[in-house]
């Protein structure tokens, strides 16, 4: 189990999530192995062209502002599968096959044999009220749990880890309980036990490195 690191006001927690989204979006970028700066990113979300960008890229980073601006808008409602999914469609729109629904077909992920099962939606709902309305987990241990749950499991045709890392920081704000967000510092290591996840499924080890190094706060 692990313990909330922050303990923040609905006030602070919003003031947290406002300072760092733009950091956040440039983390998801960062997980897909985007070559996207921070710089680059920023200027983006205020609106600027930069030149030299893949139009792709930058597609990427606008789904993601309209990701967090509906979380920001809508902190404080219940998390429920048709939630998670409006955070899909809006973080994979014109990048999937579809984008919203479970996948109804087969995946890979690369750098791994590990082949994520088709969904079953019955079995996804239960398993996503099993881990958010766990009345016994801290916010943190819903956040890092819904994270690792959702980027092994693929239950998109894609964006799962960009989706996975926006529910978890819902689950962080609506607590007060900080902020998840690799930095450049560790996305090298973060790569490495993400990959030793998908083979094995033992989450132990990528849960504790998140949750030392990955977990942001307000020092009071």
């Amino acid at each position: 189990m692990f313990r909330d690191r922050f303990d923040l006001t609905p006030e602070q927690s919003m003031f947290l999530a406002k300072k760092k989204w733009d950091e956040n979006v440039y983390c998801s970028m960062r997980m897909e192995n985007r070559a996207v700066t921070f710089p680059q990113t920023k200027t983006i979300l205020n609106g600027v062209n930069v030149p030299n960008v893949h139009l792709d890229d930058i597609q990427a980073i606008l789904n993601m502002r309209d990701a967090w601006k509906y979380l920001l808008h809508t902190v404080e409602e219940p998390i429920t599968f048709a939630y998670w999914c409006k955070l899909n469609e809006l973080i994979a729109r014109n990048e999937a096959l579809e984008w919203g629904k479970l996948r109804t077909g087969s995946v890979s992920i690369s750098g791994t044999d590990y082949l994520p099962p088709v969904p079953e939606r019955e079995k996804t709902i239960q398993e996503l009220q099993n881990i958010t309305q766990n009345h016994l987990a801290s916010a943190t241990d819903k956040a890092l749990e819904v994270f690792v749950w959702g980027a092994r499991g693929q239950f998109f045709w894609d964006g799962n880890k960009r989706t996975s890392l926006t529910l978890a920081n819902k689950i962080l704000v609506m607590a007060g309980a900080g902020i998840l967000t690799i930095t450049d510092q560790y996305m090298e290591q973060f790569n490495t036990l993400l990959l030793d996840y998908y083979n094995t499924g033992e989450s132990d080890t990528l849960k504790n490195f998140l949750y030392e190094n990955a977990i942001q706060g307000i020092q009071l």
